[in-house]
């Protein structure tokens, strides 16, 4: 099966990038992340699949992206009813949008989708995604223990966790080899590098050295030695990556691919509003911030007006905080959240009212995670095919350089 178009496998074959393997097909080694609310929908992993790369649909809240869905479940009453409601209507959206991918890629790539373990409808998500023909599930904010268990009917989908450390690398393959089931791949994340909840407990711990590629692959790589698995499995770099010297670097410490998020999240294909891209585009590091989400996560994200008002006040909403007597959004998006469930510690904020507000492009209240690093194209809208372009070549086209 031809998986990468032709231009793309010749590209590949003259550059010093090396393929990847997932499965049975030989793939580019460069992953799309999956960006919610909605950032990463039908149209960039598709296209991103297309072209011979893994296309990574978000599963959160996709129902924002089809009208009749939101119709159906905007201003219910707070409620047992509504969850059901909102809950449905999020399922029947993933198998819309894995079914609109898969148009779009065609027989390129591989499809995934990433279903965040600290959602409360993580498990159904994962089956209703299984249900619908996915060719990969990614698993991040948290550790996805009982995922060989959701996908036991499904031997050959890939299941791929996301993890930031040997620690973590170490507890989920002894627990998944006692399920008679290996990680196809394990993404690796730098929460130094990476947008979005970050894989540490503090923010303080962003910086330590545990989480850097030149420690984090070697010491994996000598653990799948010592501990005699079956096969190799293949790491996949993600943070940070912005250019065909980042891959190779990468490539040369052992990792077998690398993901992206924010360079993707930018491309005309991304499925976000286009203010929400030149937001994007336009930061700097120096417009980047590190606090705590609301899943008690460390997040980053750019500096915008509604994340500067919550940063100055979050200490005040924290010495106040309580349990609510019911989600604001009527449904339990997380199953724990620091706004609803009075954790103080955590973000006292509702995460999808500001992810929805940035996927629409509302500048002023939105919230828009993004990973460090300038992008391939400074702040210029390209599109996912002259970014596979850039990262196979290392060339960048004048008018962006």
């Amino acid at each position: 099966m031809q998986v990468i178009p032709s231009d793309l496998q010749q590209l590949l074959i003259n550059s010093p990038i090396q393929p990847m393997q997932l499965g049975d097909r030989a793939l580019l080694p460069i992953v799309q992340g999956g960006m919610g609310v909605g950032v990463s929908g039908h149209r960039l992993a598709g296209t991103v699949a297309g072209l011979g790369g893994v296309g990574t649909l978000s599963s959160v809240d996709l129902r924002r992206h089809h009208p009749d869905l939101m119709a159906r479940t905007t201003g219910l009453p707070p409620g047992e009813a509504a969850k059901v409601a909102i809950d449905a209507a999020n399922l029947e959206a993933i198998d819309r949008e894995i079914r609109a991918a898969r148009a779009v890629a065609g027989q390129g790539g591989l499809l995934a989708i990433n279903v965040m373990r600290a959602v409360s409808e993580y498990a159904a998500s994962v089956r209703q995604a299984l249900a619908s023909g996915i060719d990969a599930i990614v698993v991040g904010a948290g550790l996805p223990l009982d995922l060989p268990d959701l996908a036991k009917d499904h031997p050959r989908t890939l299941l791929i966790p996301i993890l930031s450390d040997v620690r973590g690398i170490q507890l989920i393959v002894k627990k998944w080899e006692r399920k008679k089931r290996l990680p196809d791949a394990i993404v690796i994340e730098h929460p130094r590098l990476a947008g979005g909840h970050l894989g540490a407990a503090r923010v303080d711990d962003l910086h330590d050295p545990r989480f850097d590629f030149e420690r984090v692959i070697p010491e994996a790589q000598a653990f799948f030695r010592s501990a005699g698995l079956e096969r190799e499995i293949p790491l996949i770099a993600a943070g940070g990556v912005r250019s065909q010297a980042d891959v190779v670097r990468l490539q040369g410490l052992g990792a077998a691919g690398v993901q992206l998020g924010t360079p993707f999240a930018v491309t005309t294909e991304g499925d976000a509003h286009p203010a929400f891209k030149q937001v994007l585009a336009d930061a700097r590091d120096e417009d980047l911030a590190e606090f705590v989400s609301v899943a008690g996560l460390p997040a980053r994200a750019v500096r915008t007006p509604w994340l500067q008002a919550y940063m100055k006040i979050e200490s005040r909403l924290q010495s106040v905080a309580h349990v609510k007597s019911r989600c604001t959004k009527a449904f339990d998006c997380l199953a724990q959240c620091g706004l609803r469930d009075g954790l103080a510690t955590w973000g006292q904020f509702c995460i999808d009212n500001q992810l929805a507000a940035a996927l629409r492009g509302d500048v002023r209240k939105g919230l828009f995670f993004r990973g460090v690093g300038a992008l391939p194209f400074g702040s210029q809208i390209r599109s996912v095919r002259e970014l596979m372009v850039c990262l196979l070549t290392g060339q960048v086209p004048a008018s962006a350089a």
